[in-house]
């Protein structure tokens, strides 16, 4: 129940109430990691390192919506990932996009995880409850999850269910982000800043990888100044920017020079969506198959590649009656439909078939 606040002349004065959330422990006791999602969990996060540090030559492909909107919908796709997954495993490696949170410009929908119910209402209790149940069965089907790091307590009641995260254009630049992101235990991949600098994003990955002390609370929900070693398995991820896209050859060995000279293994994500698209979701596999000859020509650096697919094309606008959104269609950016991405997950497949050993 929302609480009022307090009366105070000088303390929240535009709050217009208090509403009370678990802890991240009565949260992990009603929905716990089970041995096959830590399983899953555990494998995709070694996969991961691995392939961001040179020791596994496959690609590694996080597929999936722009944002999640419907459990049900994400799941039956879900299910599909996991069989195309099995396909390409011994070449690619697949996570799945699970984005809950979602930065806005000015004003819109945040994401699953503030409005589960698309109504407004911003049930967080509810939408923390849905999306720790939805990363779990997901991670249980065999399909690690990957997804953003945005809310800055999030972590707490997400992250053992999560195998690779990243932060976005917006949140690279930010010190609370990259302290928090010290503390993540999975690979993070760091986007260049929306103007497109990518200097911005290997500055992130350096601080990510020290040691930081912030504010947070713990699983008992207690304020707390958590103390962090860092993460050292930071990641490039291009992305595109105010200048066009940045996915060339000459992009890729820019932050591959960059990384060098900070003292970081050279890894690079290659984003198809956004700038890099020019934000035309038919552009996408341009980039991806361009990122797949670049790997073909010996292009090494370039460790991963993120594609923004769904069951259906396109996107949709919100409307106002529920009852009339069509299913599979993203409610934010726009997608690749199922069988576009089906294609593109066995192409790449096929084409790194003769790249076996990139060291």
């Amino acid at each position: 129940m929302t609480r009022q606040p307090a009366p105070s002349t000088t303390e929240n004065l535009n709050v217009t109430g208090f509403s009370p959330l678990p802890t991240p422990r009565e949260l992990k006791n009603r929905h716990p990691l089970t041995p096959e999602a830590e399983r899953t969990v555990l494998a995709g996060r070694r996969a991961a390192q691995a392939i961001l540090h040179g020791q596994d030559d496959r690609l590694l492909a996080v597929v999936g919506p722009c944002s999640i909107h419907d459990m049900d919908q994400a799941l039956a796709y879900a299910r599909r990932l996991a069989v195309l997954r099995e396909q390409v495993a011994d070449r690619v490696e697949v996570q799945m996009r699970v984005y809950v949170d979602k930065p806005r410009t000015t004003v819109g929908w945040r994401g699953f995880l503030l409005d589960p119910d698309l109504s407004g209402a911003n049930d967080v209790a509810r939408g923390l409850e849905r999306t720790r149940e939805l990363m779990l069965r997901v991670s249980e089907m065999g399909v690690p999850v990957a997804t953003e790091l945005l809310d800055p307590f999030a972590p707490q009641y997400l992250f053992d269910t999560v195998a690779w995260a990243c932060l976005g254009a917006r949140t690279t630049e930010s010190q609370t982000h990259r302290a928090m992101a010290s503390a993540v235990s999975a690979p993070m991949g760091f986007k260049n800043g929306t103007g497109g600098g990518i200097r911005l994003a290997v500055d992130a990955i350096v601080a990510a990888s020290h040691a930081h002390a912030f504010f947070t609370v713990d699983d008992d929900g207690q304020a707390c100044i958590v103390h962090t070693r860092g993460n050292p398995d930071g990641h490039v991820i291009l992305r595109g920017g105010r200048g066009g896209p940045n996915y060339a050859p000459q992009f890729v060995r820019e932050a591959a020079d960059l990384m060098s000279a900070a003292g970081l293994t050279p890894a690079v994500m290659v984003d198809c969506s956004h700038a890099n698209s020019g934000s035309d979701h038919t552009r996408q596999s341009l980039v991806w198959r361009d990122v797949l000859q670049q790997r073909q020509a010996g292009v090494s650096a370039i460790r991963g590649v993120m594609l923004e697919s769904n069951e259906h094309p396109g996107k949709q606008a919100i409307p106002a009656d529920l009852s009339n959104l069509r299913p599979g269609v993203s409610i934010t950016d726009a997608c690749v439909g199922w069988s576009e991405t089906e294609a593109l997950l066995l192409e790449a497949h096929a084409a790194l078939e003769p790249a076996a050993v990139m060291r």
